[in-house]
């Protein structure tokens, strides 16, 4: 799929919606567009950019759930020539506002009808402390004093077709198309800047491997603002040719529904939404057998929830991967054919001209099979964080390695196994611990559906192991009842001193493990309270 005289996002767009102008592109509950009717949506909405006074290089934030007018804002600013900047629907006024500031934006696309959320009403009493004037355009809800999105698009009534397309054959493959914000290890937000033309050659590599073709359906659950939504979720699905079904609130029963309804064939997500799928009583009402696709984030997997994909369901591909803001997503994934240790344990090889390596601390290149910090350089890096030379040149060493603060090894076949973060990384006793290996371990039981493992402070040892666990629905166990199996399975210093069973655990927007919260929470516990 990847053409060099594609250049750009929006004009890869335009050349696929020329080819195959009846396909579905988006389905956005009753709404359903067209490749022609996404092309002319482009147009109108660049045209509204360039109304709007988005010169090239300017900055745009969408502060929104996933929808359809999300993506046509997207590429519009694009269009424009114009910079991204997704905002986590999470973040309070304050938070925002310093994602704002800190990229220059001149505009801001919100949802003001959102699980109760007002975006514009959270940002209102911060807009006076953003160095410059904002406009404020509502895709969803009442917009007051600011701009609705319907006036926003008519706007671009003043500037001609031709224009807008001009511009966007103007745009260059080295152009920036948008800044996702991250915290990295420590810090304030960073901005890692992406191009038009390193996006383009990724997805079509991540696309071949995962198999999604002209013809397919993705189901995007994952938050837009974050490169696994926005980037392998609509953006990948468009710019193969296929249909994008966005969704802005994960619920069982309506993911079910719409993978019959909709015929989905790709469906990615964290453990967390595949097991829920797996365990819902009602599965078996619900025609799934257009599914054929998986691709779980995650560090650690149970092998028995891959396979029960494989079992259980329709997937003929199941993969696992690594990757970062900081990558632009993918950095490994497993190929199709890897095995359910494979898929389970690591997160498959590099992405094609990509090199990962794990360095000690010293920046030695280790063998197969020891641990130290993964680096990686390749294509599809970022090009650096926004306005940040010396955050950029910590992050990038000037051999092109960037310096992930994760940690891992690689296997004899060159899989990439993740175990955990450097700050997680706790030693016992003068022994290095990674959680990621103990969660695998404590995954293997029966019993254990989820399982998160912490470092905690001990007078005699530094730190041990504090595991706080899932079970499987219907499984009963204690906390002495896993520790004693532990201590059967694993060396005496990586068994975890204190279990906790819970209902369920802290998790972010991405289903990922607040291990932060979990830190805090034990901290205040007493002692005599652990297992």
């Amino acid at each position: 799929m990847f053409d060099d005289t594609d250049r750009s996002i929006p004009a890869r767009l335009l050349r696929i919606a020329a080819a195959q102008p009846d396909r579905e592109a988006v389905v956005d509950g009753e709404i359903r567009i067209t490749y022609a009717r996404l092309a002319s949506g482009v147009v109108q909405s660049t045209r509204a950019a360039q109304a709007a006074g988005i010169l090239p290089g300017d900055r745009a934030a969408i502060w929104a759930p996933n929808g359809y007018r999300w993506i046509v804002a997207a590429l519009g600013i694009l269009g424009a020539r114009g910079v991204v900047v997704p905002v986590n629907t999470r973040f309070k006024g304050a938070e925002a506002a310093e994602v704002l500031a800190r990229a220059g934006v001149r505009i801001v696309f919100t949802d003001n009808d959102f699980l109760g959320a007002n975006f514009a009403a959270l940002l209102a009493p911060h807009r006076a402390e953003l160095p410059e004037p904002i406009r404020v355009v509502v895709l969803n809800g009442p917009a007051r004093e600011d701009v609705p999105w319907p006036r926003y698009l008519g706007a671009g009534r003043l500037v001609s077709e031709q224009a807008a397309t001009e511009r966007i054959a103007s745009i260059r493959a080295d152009d920036p198309c948008d800044i996702l914000f991250t915290s990295g290890t420590t810090g304030r937000p960073k901005g890692a800047v992406a191009t038009h033309g390193r996006l383009l050659r990724l997805y079509d590599d991540w696309c071949d491997i995962v198999g999604l073709h002209s013809g397919g359906k993705q189901l995007v659950i994952t938050p837009f603002f974050h490169s696994f939504g926005y980037k392998a979720g609509w953006l990948a699905t468009l710019l193969r040719g296929a249909t994008v079904v966005p969704m802005a609130v994960f619920d069982v029963g309506t993911v079910l529904a719409a993978v019959e309804r909709e015929r989905i064939t790709l469906l990615p997500g964290p453990p967390t939404l595949l097991q829920d799928l797996l365990d819902s009583p009602d599965r078996d009402r619900y025609d799934l057998s257009s599914l054929r696709a998986t691709v779980i984030g995650a560090a650690t997997i149970p092998v028995d929830l891959i396979r029960r994909l494989r079992d259980e369901m329709t997937f003929t591909t199941i993969l696992s991967g690594y990757g970062l803001t900081e990558t632009n997503g993918p950095a490994s994934l497993c190929r199709p054919g890897d095995d359910l240790d494979t898929v389970a344990h690591t997160a498959g090889k590099a992405m094609p001209d990509t090199e990962i390596r794990i360095i000690d601390s010293g920046g030695g290149a280790l063998p197969p099979g020891e641990h130290g910090e993964i680096v990686i350089r390749g294509y599809h890096l970022m090009t650096g964080y926004l306005d940040d030379p010396a955050a950029t040149a910590a992050a990038i060493d000037g051999d092109g390695w960037l310096h992930t603060g994760d940690l891992g090894r690689l296997d004899e076949h060159g899989n990439l196994i993740i175990t955990g973060r450097m700050k997680e990384m706790f030693v016992v006793g003068g022994f290095n611990v990674y959680p990621a290996e103990i969660e695998n371990l404590l995954l293997s039981h029966d019993a254990v559906a989820r399982v998160a493992v912490i470092g905690v402070p001990d007078p005699r040892l530094g730190e041990v192991g504090a595991a706080f666990v899932v079970l499987r629905p219907g499984a009963t166990d204690t906390p002495a009842g896993l520790l004693a199996w532990a201590r059967d399975r694993m060396a005496n210093y990586k068994v975890p001193r204190h279990i906790e069973i819970r209902a369920e655990l802290p998790v972010n927007a991405l289903g990922k493990i607040l291990k932060d919260e979990l830190l805090a929470h034990a901290t205040t516990r007493g002692e005599t309270t652990w297992a």
